[in-house]
């Protein structure tokens, strides 16, 4: 589904060895089935630079560690593997043996279906994170480990860039393979509209191309619903030359009173999908004492592909306004991140919390429908102190170069928060509730769900399209790349 902006209403209260390698495996015992056979083939088997851990080696747990301790996946042993045949033989064990496999880059996804993962191998893809750019600079071949930090910083360095996700601290592949939002999706597109080909290991532990001219059919499924179908450990992906050389910034906090006027002026910012393609804009709704002590508030943040002088224009209706506070700045692209608080070092970003998200698709602000949101916002940090450090995100990206996907739009209601069993059962109440209230801005709308924002409870037409042909394109192709339904445990089109 295509998107006019995104809205994300986020929870925020995040809870601030021994190696193993492949020729040196010490058999032990373990959850996983058959764990003797299961170390003697991965010592047989995987290359010498391959590392291994299991719960009993002191690094198993920092790459076990997800952004969503809530919706981990229960993981029995780490493969970190050398190359992509290591990947292609690590699937063939799990295979061989009836073990679920999962692969993982920055350990950022969160839908439930995670939880699905029973004694599984993590596939932990950080060891393929090369980047080389080729020589006519149109594109770059990279690792199915690599991420959007390391791209950026990368390209820049050459003078180029490419559409990623906006927090630096995710995986480059994995938003991609659910669609991809970024901020210079108005000059180029979804981070899928990048991919020119994929090296995929399949479910079955075979290597294959995928691309416009090698397995098309698979080529289109990978590119929205990539997490169904394989495991990406190489690709080459368009990148362009760098258009401005510094981006501005600005950040505006607004108190709740001027919701109604304020959701007017963005959606004139958005402009029906015609939001300038330099543009981007956050805007939160949270608590800040040092305003309010009982009221939630709003920020505002814009960031701008050029200078000062060119985003005022856009930035005057909302100063206008009157922002209670009010910064500014210009920074480069590779360090835009970090000023605005979603780079790699950012709170936002850490591991070690716990996070759902409630997505819904919608094409305008219904200023209606935000405030009963930012009312049930107020409603849940009263009743549920442990959730007030939360947060409504609602993002606006401008549209006009998407491809591959047809338009709509899509938010999400995300809560995040300490490791709790007590909140994880409340997490749903106030989600379900959220999506209901923004979905009642378009009743006539049927609820369409972001691939990578999705909760994980949604049927599969919400998340992937209600079209008819669509649906079953996606199961002819499960059953011809995956019969058996390996690959499962994201958001899985086969339930």
């Amino acid at each position: 589904m295509r998107t006019f902006f995104s809205v994300k209403v986020t929870c925020f209260i995040l809870a601030f060895c021994t190696l193993c390698s492949a020729s040196a495996l010490v058999q032990r015992d373990s959850s996983l089935a058959s764990t003797g056979a299961v170390q003697q083939e991965l010592v047989r088997r995987l290359s010498t630079n391959t590392k291994v851990y299991f719960p009993f080696n002191a690094e198993f747990a920092n790459y076990t560690e997800r952004w969503s301790v809530a919706s981990a996946p229960e993981i029995a042993v780490v493969v970190i593997p050398a190359t992509a045949q290591d990947v292609a033989t690590t699937v063939k064990i799990a295979n061989a043996f009836g073990i679920p496999f999962y692969a993982v880059n920055r350990g950022h996804g969160s839908p439930i279906s995670q939880r699905n993962v029973r004694h599984g191998i993590e596939i932990n893809l950080r060891n393929l994170a090369s980047i080389d750019l080729a020589m006519d600079g149109k594109s770059a071949a990279m690792g199915g480990g690599v991420f959007v930090d390391e791209i950026i910083k990368t390209l820049d360095a050459k003078g180029k860039t490419t559409v990623t996700g906006s927090c630096t601290c995710v995986g480059g592949m994995g938003p991609a393979l659910g669609g991809g939002f970024g901020r210079y999706m108005g000059y180029w597109g979804l981070a899928a509209d990048q991919i020119i080909d994929l090296d995929v290991v399949l479910a079955d532990g075979s290597m294959t191309k995928v691309s416009a001219t090698s397995k098309p059919d698979l080529f289109w499924g990978m590119r929205g619903a990539g997490h169904n179908f394989g495991i990406v450990t190489r690709f080459n992906y368009k990148i362009y030359d760098r258009p401005a050389p510094a981006w501005f910034y600005s950040a505006m906090f607004f108190t709740n009173d001027k919701l109604e006027n304020f959701f007017e002026l963005l959606n004139d910012l958005v402009d029906n999908g015609n939001q300038r393609k330099e543009l981007t804009g956050y805007t939160l709704f949270l608590m800040n004492p040092e305003i309010s002590k009982t009221e939630p508030v709003m920020l505002f943040s814009i960031y701008y592909a050029g200078t000062a002088a060119a985003a005022e224009p856009y930035l005057s209706p909302f100063f206008k306004l009157g922002p209670v506070i009010a910064t500014n700045g210009s920074t480069s692209y590779p360090d835009l991140a970090n000023a605005v608080g979603s780079g790699v070092d950012s709170p936002v970003c850490q591991d070690g919390g716990s996070a759902a998200l409630f997505p819904t698709g919608l094409k305008t602000f219904n200023a209606t429908a935000n405030r009963a949101v930012m009312n049930l916002f107020k409603q849940m940090v009263t009743e549920t102190p442990e959730f007030n450090s939360s947060i409504v995100q609602l993002e606006n990206y401008s549209v006009q170069k998407m491809q591959t996907i047809d338009p709509a739009s899509t938010s999400s209601w995300t809560m995040i928060y300490a490791p709790s069993r007590a909140l994880d059962a409340l997490v749903p109440k106030y989600g379900h509730e959220a999506r209901a209230l923004l979905d009642a801005g378009e009743p006539q709308r049927p609820l369409n769900v972001y691939v990578n924002y999705a909760y994980g409870d949604e049927t599969v037409e919400q998340i992937y399209g209600y079209e008819a042909w669509r649906v079953q394109k996606l199961k002819n192709l499960k059953r011809r790349y995956d019969p058996q339904n390996r690959f499962r445990f994201y958001n899985p089109i086969v339930r």
